[in-house]
């Protein structure tokens, strides 16, 4: 609940707005590129089968079949793509959100520690690489599982909300300790934070509530390490 209300500070109305951009900029660009590649190899397709000699009633079904194929593409990308790329958007926008939370619910904090470019840079695309490299390893299992419901949802959130909840607490983290005392920190509350990406995953994968979750979840992760960082005793900076 402290999160959602971050939702009324202008500074998010701004990041909202960006971010939003910035996201849906990204997917037509995945969208494009997983549409002309999965259409090209249907072309190689039909045409290697029309110079074998086979039926219009065998070249109608391959073409029905890879635009399928393009279709479901499009859409298994979105959806095994979209935690990476809120991910990495999430990343740029992650201090102005974080000194708005602050202010608000923490003011007795010094000012976070400004992180360099290069860093920030270099863990926003960290995040997106593993989550992109686990998610397409887990890939078989996600379509093996697509026919035995609840459980294929139940992989992904878990995967997806393993990830989430270990990147987003690291980034946050940072901002007021080592990243070795942040690594300490998470292991010992490893069930919580598992939690909190969890729910950040399935909130993040629920259309329309999607656009605003990016700048609550930032919020909501800076609560928990704030929360864990004052139970475990870890000093600030």
């Amino acid at each position: 609940m402290k999160a959602l209300g971050i939702l009324t500070e202008p500074e998010s109305r701004r990041v909202m707005r960006n971010s939003f951009g910035l996201t849906l900029l990204t997917f037509i660009v995945l969208w494009v590129a997983a549409t002309f590649g999965l259409s090209a190899f249907g072309e190689y397709v039909y045409d290697w089968a029309n110079a074998q000699g086979w039926g219009d009633f065998w070249l109608s079904i391959i073409r029905f079949l890879y635009a399928t194929a393009a279709v479901s593409g499009v859409l298994i990308v979105s959806f095994l793509l979209f935690p990476a790329v809120i991910g990495l958007v999430l990343s740029v926008y992650l201090d102005p959100i974080c000194d708005a939370v602050e202010r608000k619910h923490y003011p007795e904090l010094p000012p976070a520690r400004e992180q360099p470019v290069m860093e920030m840079t270099g863990d926003a695309l960290r995040m997106t690489l593993v989550i992109v490299l686990i998610n397409l390893a887990a890939l078989p299992l996600y379509l093996i599982l697509l026919f035995f419901p609840p459980f294929n949802l139940l992989v992904f959130y878990s995967v997806n909300g393993y990830l989430l909840g270990r990147e987003f607490f690291e980034i946050a983290a940072v901002r007021r300790m080592s990243s070795q005392e942040a690594n300490r920190l998470r292991r010992r509350q490893q069930g919580r934070i598992f939690l909190t990406g969890v729910v950040i995953a399935i909130l993040l994968t629920l259309p329309v509530i999607n656009i605003v979750m990016p700048i609550v979840a930032i919020a909501f992760m800076l609560h928990v390490v704030e929360k864990i960082r004052r139970r475990e005793g870890y000093s600030i900076r």
